[in-house]
């Protein structure tokens, strides 16, 4: 296999605390993947100074690509916006994590490895080994085992965790998501994905996880009913949705 051109979508909003901290780890970890581009991802949520820190990131290595998105109306627009972007450039193969740490960049090429395996799709769980972990508040953790019982229940998935927000795609699929007219406006997006993508090649790989917020706000947890059940409803009645 030729070498793989990897971009890394990372969505960013008032990060200024950990983001020295996350961008020095990302550079350990680029270090084991040399035609991987890491594509930052602000909008006007941020209230301190991330968008000026991501800039200073994109100047200084040209690893680093700093895409403002003032546009963007939720986060799952910020995504959308970092994966068009990669698929726009032509990266082989492209990762979506979270900043502030959630996610760790040491992992990154774990999911690369399974890309070379032929895999599509590459999630990151916090279910499926005991080497995986979810460092979070209990309700977080709720919300999460909670979330993929139903997914499982009522779309018919068969993961460990369809929660995760650490992700990868082929370019291809890359290209049909960002295509594919989403529903999701808020955490509920990495559930959906999982269930339109489940025709796939795809694979489970443990993660660690560290979530900084006991919190989900109460509109997020709406739209993530409102969507299940509308794939729910689509699977009953003979209309399953999917990206083939």
């Amino acid at each position: 296999m030729h070498n793989i051109s990897v971009a890394v979508v990372v969505p960013l909003a008032n990060e200024e605390v950990t983001f020295q901290f996350f961008i020095d780890a990302l550079k350990n970890s680029l270090i084991n993947l040399p035609e991987t581009i890491v594509y930052l991802v602000t909008d006007n949520v941020s209230k301190d100074n991330t968008v000026k820190l991501c800039n200073t990131a994109s100047t200084k290595n040209k690893r680093f690509k700093h895409l403002h998105a003032p546009e963007n109306k939720n986060v799952v627009d910020a995504y959308l916006a970092g994966i068009k972007e990669a698929v726009r450039n032509k990266h082989d193969f492209i990762i979506e994590m979270d900043g502030g740490m959630s996610h760790n960049p040491a992992q990154l090429v774990d999911f690369v490895e399974q890309y070379k395996n032929g895999y599509e799709c590459v999630w990151g769980s916090r279910y499926v080994s005991s080497s995986a972990e979810n460092k979070s508040f209990v309700g977080r953790k709720l919300l999460s085992r909670t979330g993929t019982v139903l997914a499982n229940l009522l779309l018919g998935t068969k993961l460990k965790d369809t929660t995760s927000g650490y992700q990868g795609f082929s370019l291809e699929v890359a290209k049909q998501l960002t295509e594919y007219p989403l529903k999701s406006t808020a955490h509920f997006y990495q559930t959906e994905v999982r269930y339109l993508l489940r025709l796939k090649k795809q694979v489970e790989i443990p993660i660690q996880y560290h979530s900084p917020s006991p919190n989900v706000k109460l509109k997020f947890v709406l739209n993530a009913i409102n969507v299940l059940l509308y794939y729910f409803i689509c699977r009953i009645t003979g209309n399953a949705k999917s990206i083939r």
